[in-house]
């Protein structure tokens, strides 16, 4: 009688593996015979006939010729038909146990295993061979693996099948959208697909999904595993998303004029946290005080090393993510008396910048929002203020500068509620803009007559459109406007109608400002500048860094805006159209700072107002439809 395996239970007594009769040899010593069963780029094959080149019969029916050498005698035959190589049953695990320590060959091991030595028992020795697990070899040369290694093979093979069912039952949970805890693991590499740490995922691949980030985000929103609140691409566009570890030095002493007699006003949106500029009359002097991070942020230090590497601060409805560190970060405005970098503008009677000079100081500062300054624009300082910024700019626009008033929205989220504000056009914003600009441009002069290196801020000239206030106008100018450089040389700019140009105004927030402040304060204490090449090195460190921090705001402006949007399904407002091709249509939704496009029903002019609804929202594409109505 048989045990499970077919080997006769008398067998597990032989003190030796029975020796077969077929006395093996290399295909070049001997030609296998006509029926013989050879082995053939892993598959079975019966021999047709000998000669040159062998014919053999494959699987399928197809006969190929081969050479002899590219073949392998499994059994001399006959084999009938490759029909005959059906499983066989025996006791692989007792053949095993009894040719331990031994070297056998594939004749010996398939009597011992299944009973006799046929092209059926010879192919199914040849796959315990290929299975590697209790034996492994060649035809001629059979070596038993050692216990423990099987045992090791064994754990592992049950590991696989275990993996194996666990994928198979997560891909499951998957289809019916009911993840458990457990499959963390596994969703894990599509949350790394999502925020673009890889590029490829095994879950995506198995659902026959496309793997992009897109895709991967939209699969964890349907899952439940993220929520609309995620906000992927600061991750995504590889932006840091925490503040700067180190801490700030103490301030130097230094000498500093004592400012604090001015009123200095710091003019803000009423959010803002971080005061960097604030504005001062002296008689016929403008001065723009502006915080002072460089006296203590050396070249090539430890932190300016890393605001190089931010480039910017970045801004996001959720948070803000600072260039500098929080800790002791010379603000204006947050103490009684702050330090300061001081621009004091010597001006002619139409506004034009006559003299200029850079000095450290102490000053005082008020801090007021843009609405209660607009409020009082007619009254002192404001009417004097906005006189010198409406002055200037007629100077600038005289020269070439473009004026656009598109719509503009503040985005922010506060307790997971999105708050969209539309950013109304003050006197007030024109006055610190404008205030800003003739920094700027004065700077740009001053550092040009002391042969000063700087990063100067250029943009080449554009087609203009007709002189046009309309929105549909201001649209195509803006389309038609060239993308701004930074240059270690000057260069016009001309969207702001300057000669010469760098900003200076902002080096809490961008570091190419504060590069400015490092080379200003180099000059005024005669301390080494930077040379010309150390300016192309940081213009160049940040131009690699700084699309990707506006991206990352751009899109998250984007991502939250289309949350408001989901959360509020009934929204319905107007668009302007601002461009048409037929009745293709391109408007502007000044309540969202979006824009889209829609078909119309009929021909309208630029500039119309159109009623429009939500129709659907796509989260992870950052698409929003809208149709008419």
């Amino acid at each position: 009688m048989r045990g499970q395996h077919g080997v006769a239970e008398g067998r597990r007594t032989c003190a030796r593996p029975i020796r077969s009769s077929y006395q093996w040899g290399t295909m070049s010593e001997k030609l296998p015979p006509v029926g013989s069963l050879v082995l053939y780029k892993n598959r079975p094959a019966r021999v047709e006939r000998v000669g040159d080149k062998l014919e053999i019969l494959v699987p399928g029916g197809e006969t190929v010729k081969v050479r002899p050498k590219d073949v392998v005698l499994l059994h001399p035959g006959p084999l009938l038909s490759l029909g005959q190589l059906q499983p066989q049953t025996g006791d692989v695990v007792t053949a095993w146990e009894l040719l331990a320590g031994q070297v056998t060959t594939l004749a010996e091991l398939a009597e011992l295993a299944y009973g006799d030595y046929s092209p059926a028992s010879a192919w199914a020795a040849w796959q315990l061979l290929e299975d590697g697990l209790y034996f492994r070899g060649e035809p001629d040369r059979v070596t038993v693996t050692a216990p423990l290694d099987v045992a090791e093979k064994q754990a592992a093979r049950a590991a696989a099948l275990a993996e194996k069912q666990a994928w198979a039952a997560f891909l499951e949970r998957i289809r019916v959208r009911q993840v458990q805890p457990e499959d963390e693991r596994y969703l894990t590499q599509v949350e790394s697909l999502a925020l673009g740490r890889a590029n490829q995922s095994r879950v995506m691949h198995a659902l026959g999904r496309e793997e992009t980030p897109e895709g991967a985000h939209a699969l964890l929103l349907e899952l439940g595993v993220w929520d609309e609140a995620v906000n992927p691409y600061p991750l995504r566009l590889g932006v840091p998303i925490h503040p700067p570890p180190q801490a700030l030095p103490d301030l130097p002493a230094e000498p500093r004029r004592d400012l604090t007699h001015l009123l200095a006003l710091a003019i803000d949106d009423a959010t803002t946290e971080t005061p960097d500029d604030a504005l001062s009359l002296e008689g016929n002097t403008l001065w723009v005080h502006v915080a002072d991070p460089a006296a203590v942020i050396t070249p090539d230090s430890e932190i300016d090393l890393e605001a190089r590497a931010r480039a910017a601060t970045l801004h996001l409805p959720e948070t803000t993510v600072p260039m500098l560190p929080y800790a002791a970060t010379p603000l204006l405005g947050l103490n009684d008396i702050s330090p300061a970098l001081s621009f004091g503008l010597h001006l002619a009677e139409d506004g034009r910048p006559l003299d200029f000079e850079i000095v450290p100081s102490w000053v005082r500062v008020t801090r007021l929002t843009y609405e209660a300054v607009a409020r009082t624009i007619d009254q002192p300082p404001f009417d004097r203020l906005y006189t010198i910024a409406q002055q200037y700019q007629n100077l600038r626009q005289a020269n070439g500068a473009v004026v656009l008033n598109l719509p503009e929205v503040d985005v922010r989220v506060q307790d997971g509620e999105v708050i969209l504000t539309p950013v109304p056009s003050l006197p007030s914003r024109l006055l610190v803009e404008n205030a800003m600009i003739m920094t700027g441009e004065a700077v740009a002069r001053y550092a040009l007559a002391h042969d000063i290196p700087l990063p100067y801020a250029t943009q080449e000239a554009s087609e203009r459109n007709a002189a046009s206030h309309s929105l549909a106008a201001m649209y195509a100018q803006r389309r038609l406007m060239r993308r701004s450089q930074y240059r270690s040389v000057p260069a016009p700019h001309a969207a702001l109608g300057l000669t010469a140009y760098a900003q200076a105004t902002s080096p809490l927030r961008r570091y190419l400002d504060l590069v400015v402040h490092q080379q200003l304060r180099a000059h005024v204490q005669q301390a080494r500048l930077l040379t010309t090449q150390e300016i192309v090195t940081r213009v160049g460190a940040v131009e690699a860094v700084i699309s990707s921090v506006r991206a990352a705001e751009q899109s998250s402006n984007q991502h939250w805006t289309l949350v408001y949007m989901r959360r509020h399904p009934d929204w319905h407002s107007q668009g302007v159209l601002v461009e048409k091709r037929g009745l293709s249509a391109t408007l502007l939704i000044p309540e969202l700072g979006l824009e889209t496009t829609v078909h119309l029903t009929h021909d309208l002019p630029l500039d119309s107002a159109v009623p429009l609804r939500v129709s659907r929202v796509d989260l992870p594409n950052l698409r929003a439809n809208f149709r008419l109505g």
